[in-house]
């Protein structure tokens, strides 16, 4: 009797330290938001920015950014994956959370139940660029010299399970035209290539191409966005639907997730500081800056965020295995 009070005591006193820590949460303690690529990236860059301007509805905790880069995001997320369900280490991946279960075959997290969804950060458009030596000066003409090229066209990417990578893998299954992908470490290599003629086309986000579309260092043909964008060097380039590719459309958002069995109490601290953040009229300026959008429809809510993500996986699951661009 007396050892099931002492149990019965202790799994009380448990409990009650449980419910305190999750109450005064963050408590002072450092957060850490694990980016699984490296830094000086976009989402890096986003990473960063939400830290900053997550600081406050946090109470003035120091954010801490850990890069973890690597196997097409999926080293940094298994590290969340792993971690201490408390709050404290969370996860900012982009749309690779949604093509991992796609490109890498066996995965040491399953990402529909081994996280807690806490909301969609941001959306970043996509454009198709072409060497500047390339003859077609419209998406018209660009069609007519692919179908003119077949079997001999070059396609940049960032690496496999990048943007960039995904965006090709789209277009080549929206034209049914073989390209040959070219993998590069990077956007960075990857447009400093194109802008040397030595790869003919990339799809990338306006992150990574719009300073080089104004000042013409790449030619540009469509945005994959259901509407024109306003940004002065983008605004005139047609979308791809409008150049007669139906449903064609990629943004590149950003999600930021906990690992599973964090406290609800935790995470509702935690999404309801991310709305704030996404309100913080610095964090605003930063992201357009980027050519991001700051999202604000009902993936910002922890449901709407999963069931977003669910969808994206049901659609790239199938086009990652029709090209049979596994990664593993």
């Amino acid at each position: 009797m007396r050892k099931l009070l002492s149990l019965s005591v202790l799994a009380a006193a448990a409990l009650g330290a449980f419910g305190v820590q999750a109450e005064e949460f963050p408590a002072g303690k450092p957060i850490t938001i694990v980016v699984p690529f490296t830094a000086g990236g976009p989402t890096d860059r986003v990473a960063r920015d939400l830290g900053e301007a997550l600081r406050k509805p946090l109470g003035g905790v120091s954010v801490i950014i850990d890069n973890a880069a690597g196997a097409g995001s999926s080293i940094g997320t298994a590290k969340v994956a792993r971690a201490n369900p408390d709050g404290y280490t969370l996860l900012l991946n982009h749309i690779g959370m949604a093509t991992m279960p796609g490109l890498y075959r066996k995965l040491p997290f399953k990402v529909e139940s081994d996280f807690e969804y806490l909301g969609i950060i941001n959306d970043v458009p996509m454009t198709l660029v072409g060497k500047p030596t390339l003859p077609a000066n419209n998406y018209k003409e660009l069609t007519g010299w692919i179908a003119a090229n077949k079997g001999k066209i070059n396609l940049a990417n960032a690496g496999v399970g990048s943007a960039s990578h995904l965006c090709g893998l789209l277009f080549q299954s929206a034209l049914k035209t073989e390209m040959t992908p070219v993998p590069y470490k990077g956007a960075a290599p990857a447009i400093a290539d194109l802008m040397g003629n030595q790869v003919d086309l990339l799809c990338d986000q306006t992150t990574n191409t719009t300073q080089q579309i104004e000042a013409k260092k790449v030619k540009a043909y469509a945005v994959t966005t259901p509407q024109r964008l306003t940004t002065p060097a983008l605004k005139d380039l047609p979308t791809m639907q409008e150049v007669g590719v139906p449903n064609f459309q990629v943004t590149i958002w950003h999600g930021l997730y906990a690992p599973k069995g964090t406290p609800p109490a935790v995470l509702k601290k935690l999404n309801d500081a991310l709305k704030v953040a996404l309100k913080d009229p610095e964090f605003i300026k930063k992201e357009e800056a980027l050519g991001a959008v700051i999202a604000h429809d009902k993936r910002i809510e922890p449901a709407g965020h999963k069931e977003f993500v669910l969808a994206e996986i049901a659609k790239w699951t199938p086009i990652i295995k029709e090209a049979g661009a596994y990664a593993d």
